[in-house]
């Protein structure tokens, strides 16, 4: 049984689609708009966000807290335990022509679990945690939906480095104390899909699938100070997964 809280996309795919209705008809007199409408007029007129010379600021997050009893898994059981995660992304980019832009992407994210499992034929009180860093040099090109740009499509292509350490610590029969410590590298580049829709001015809302991605990860493992080990996995990635978006907000100046 797992009980689980996670951030919402629907939210945002409903304004977009609402706003993309609204302002779909542009022959209105002035007496006629909203004070909203009248605010955002300009959005009909000379609003060109991906014109050459722009900047581009952005910001994305994931959190997520799991609780999870007599729940069945690859490797173990968790009898009762707590996964809580999240993920901070910050981007950056210039519009070095009319709808392309060039971008740095920088991740922070951690990961810790606290429960019993059931690992065959042992039951353990385990504690981990995982930090990860990454970085990602990036191109980006933007098409607009709609005439005044306010919904576009773009598609990011991205290489990447990210170094991720984990730290566990296993108890058997209270006092068998096991510690794992893994350093892992990761070298990858993807593709990834999305769509941007302008709110208000010069901010938006941003959600991105990744699609396509190739990466490689080296995990160099010691366990109780003693035995070591080396890992090496190569990964092609073709998913298309709507559970996997991923939500942020856009400054364009």
């Amino acid at each position: 049984m797992r009980l689980k809280k996670t951030k919402s996309i629907g939210v945002v795919l409903s304004l977009a689609f609402n706003f993309l209705l609204a302002y779909g008809q542009d022959d209105k007199k002035s007496s006629e708009y909203s004070p909203y409408e009248l605010l955002s007029s300009y959005y009909h007129n000379d609003f060109k966000p991906f014109k050459k010379g722009s900047w581009y600021v952005g910001m994305g997050f994931d959190f997520s807290d799991q609780k999870s009893l007599n729940t069945k898994g690859l490797l173990q059981n968790v009898l009762d335990g707590n996964d809580l995660n999240y993920s901070i992304q910050l981007k950056g980019g210039y519009y070095t022509g009319d709808y392309g832009m060039v971008g740095l992407n920088l991740e922070m994210y951690e990961s810790e679990f606290v429960g019993m499992v059931f690992r065959d034929p042992d039951t353990l009180q385990t504690n981990s945690i995982t930090r990860g860093y990454s970085i990602q040099p990036n191109i980006r090109s933007s098409v607009p939906l709609t005439r005044n740009e306010r919904l576009s499509f773009f598609t990011m292509i991205g290489v990447g480095y990210g170094i991720e350490l984990t730290n566990t610590r296993d108890i058997k029969n209270i006092d068998e104390i096991s510690k794992t410590f893994s350093t892992t590298h990761n070298i990858g580049i993807g593709i990834s899909p999305g769509v941007t829709f302008f709110a208000m001015e010069n901010f938006a809302f941003e959600v991105q699938l990744n699609v396509l991605g190739y990466d490689v990860k080296i995990t160099n493992t010691e366990i109780d100070g003693i035995e070591q080990s080396k890992d090496v996995r190569h990964n092609v990635n073709f998913n298309i997964d709507i559970l996997s978006l991923d939500m942020g907000l856009a400054y364009y100046f």
